[in-house]
């Protein structure tokens, strides 16, 4: 049993490090103001969407296969469904309109939400269970990378957390 968990980590700890740098991001837009604001909130949200499509086309087809558990993966897929809706409305609206903070507080207390959900429930489900980790582990990777470099060429889509980062080092 050990040994599955140890071949899943790969996957999980790259979904916790996912969650903990947008919830960090989350907590940074209540403290800072104006154009620092707008900039945590577009990485958040190139963040969330990059995280969201590794899981949705990757990460939970094969949960799915393993686990015995469709409202769990269901409801999952409609909390995403939100938060792509949320996003979405994000996109549409200038940082300074007023609903965009309500609406960006919104999407913080979804994702927290789906955060604790997953991290609580499904990825110890996960763990469980026959998946071939390895495997996993490689197209989420490539794929990620992908995603991030498409990301990254965006107009207005700055890796804000990642100078961040290394400026606490």
């Amino acid at each position: 049993m050990a040994a599955k968990a140890a071949y899943a980590s790969g996957v999980v700890e790259m979904l916790k490090e996912d969650h903990a740098k947008v919830k960090e991001l989350f907590e940074e837009f209540e403290s800072a103001e104006g154009q620092e604001q707008a900039e945590i909130a577009a990485t958040a949200i190139s963040e969330l969407e990059i995280h969201a499509e590794l899981e949705e086309k990757l990460i939970y087809p094969a949960i799915r296969e393993a686990i015995d558990d469709s409202d769990m993966m269901n409801e999952a897929v409609e909390e995403h469904h939100l938060v792509h809706v949320l996003i979405a409305e994000l996109k549409k609206l200038k940082p300074k309109d007023e609903k965009f903070h309500a609406k960006f507080t919104v999407l913080s207390e979804l994702v927290k939400h789906h955060i604790e959900e997953e991290e609580g429930e499904m990825l110890p489900e996960a763990e469980r269970h026959d998946i071939d980790w390895d495997a996993l582990e490689v197209a989420v990777m490539k794929k990620k990378e992908t995603l991030m470099a498409k990301s990254s060429k965006k107009p207005g889509m700055k890796s804000k957390s990642s100078s961040k980062s290394s400026r606490r080092s």
